[in-house]
């Protein structure tokens, strides 16, 4: 399949993943949604593992990416959840939409990979249309409205962590497709996965056990899974989100390894323009027609990658 195709799908699934949590998980915390689309994704995914090489068999290198990009996840993951939890969302989502423009030096510095001007036109006409379908406040009419968050770095602190969190992913995107080098991208998607998983009850659960008083008596595994406030309460839901999260992450290892990390990232914004149809049809969101302009940058800065 094209790579432009596993992008798009990739970009699809990821809007699809957060509706359904939207949607469905709306009474979850953080943690669980975390477990969902980490764990329970992981574990449905282990599947494609079958045939994969012996994990001991793997060369060093790759055990030094991998052990690269574990922390840098889970760090992303807390500053992303800290930042839309504490500071507002006009001033801190936007931010996102620059991670393909890091990925144009990080993935030159750590895999020489080189865009051409066209290419990087595109990739910057799609951060643009991302931009402005996060700038809410913005008036399409009025440019200079458009850069009004990007004031917020000097004093927003929650605008400088998502910043921190669009540098973090660039590496992490960067750094999988070097893994790639050492495994085929259908066997590190589903292996990333199921090693991240398993690490992300440990993130939130450590904390948690430090701070229970001694001698206080843990809920069963059962209940913690089963019971009325358990994880798996709605298994249906959380079957359905943790596999949409499950193919983005797939699909995306797989388009990544075939086009440069810059041009698939790019397109995978296009996630955000899936979001906005699902919030005006499924949950009766306003401002679609708003949003046309810059949907309509993000298509074409697609065009343009496609062209280059």
């Amino acid at each position: 399949m094209d790579w432009l195709l596993l992008a798009l799908l990739s970009a699809a699934a990821l809007a699809s993943a957060d509706a359904a949590t939207k949607a469905w998980l709306r009474d979850y915390t953080a943690a669980e949604v975390s477990v969902v689309r980490f764990s329970v994704s992981g574990l449905l995914l282990a599947p494609l593992l079958i045939g994969m090489p012996a994990p001991w068999s793997l060369p060093a290198p790759f055990w030094g990416w991998l052990a690269a990009m574990l922390p840098l996840e889970i760090a992303a993951m807390l500053l992303y959840m800290a930042a839309i939890r504490d500071h507002p969302l006009s001033l801190t989502l936007p931010y996102l939409a620059f991670t393909p423009v890091f990925v144009l030096g990080i993935a030159y510095w750590l895999l020489g990979e080189q865009v051409s001007v066209l290419g990087a036109l595109g990739v910057l006409l799609v951060v643009a249309g991302a931009w402005l379908l996060n700038v809410r406040h913005a008036r399409l009419a009025d440019v200079r409205s458009w850069a009004v968050p990007l004031a917020a770095i000097f004093w927003e602190p929650g605008s400088r962590m998502m910043l921190l969190v669009a540098l973090i992913y660039g590496f992490t995107a960067t750094m999988g497709k070097a893994v790639l080098d050492y495994l085929p991208a259908s066997h590190f998607g589903p292996f990333y996965f199921l090693v991240l998983g398993l690490t992300m009850p440990l993130v939130w659960a450590l904390p948690m056990r430090i701070g229970q008083k001694a001698g206080a008596a843990s809920p069963s595994l059962r209940l913690a899974l089963f019971g009325p406030g358990g994880l798996l309460r709605r298994p249906r839901a959380v079957l359905a989100v943790a596999a949409l999260h499950g193919l983005m992450a797939y699909t995306h290892f797989l388009a990544i390894a075939r086009v440069e990390v810059a041009y698939m990232l790019a397109v995978k914004r296009t996630s955000l323009l899936f979001g906005i149809l699902y919030g005006a049809l499924v949950f009766g969101e306003t401002g679609l027609r708003s949003h046309l302009a810059a949907g309509a940058l993000m298509v074409a800065g697609v065009a343009v990658i496609v062209s280059s």
